[in-house]
């Protein structure tokens, strides 16, 4: 069974900087790609960002790209996201999901690869 468990969320100001955690096991690190997805209320799940198990390679949705990066630490079985430069528009519950079909930059975004999800994070930005 694949179990992810994501941390790291809570309240910052506009600017400031949060680093999630998506912790799992070394079999769902090594066998599927982790992608972060969000939600905000009102609005529909969107993806973030992933990781692929292959390369290593990584993809960002242009909302957050130069500001958030994705990584992964083998030692500690865990998908990272740091994300710098909040803005209120980033607050959302984010989660992170596993996927052991092919991903690519196509569909990687997109919810339809992804078996496996977390029970999410809150992200709050605001002053």
């Amino acid at each position: 069974q694949v179990q992810l468990v994501e941390s790291g969320g809570g309240l910052v100001q506009p600017g400031g900087s949060l680093r999630l955690s998506c912790a799992t096991s070394r079999h769902t690190l090594d066998s599927r790609t982790i992608g972060w997805f969000r939600q905000a209320p009102g609005k529909e799940r969107e993806g973030v960002s992933y990781i692929s198990n292959k390369d290593g390679s990584s993809y960002y949705a242009d909302s957050v790209k130069g500001r958030f990066t994705i990584s992964r630490d083998n030692v500690k079985n865990t998908v990272y996201l740091q994300m710098n430069s909040l803005k209120p528009e980033d607050t959302a519950v984010y989660y992170c999901a596993a996927s052991h079909w092919i991903v690519t930059r196509t569909n990687g975004l997109t919810l339809d690869p992804y078996d496996y999800w977390g029970q999410g994070t809150q992200v709050t930005v605001s002053s």
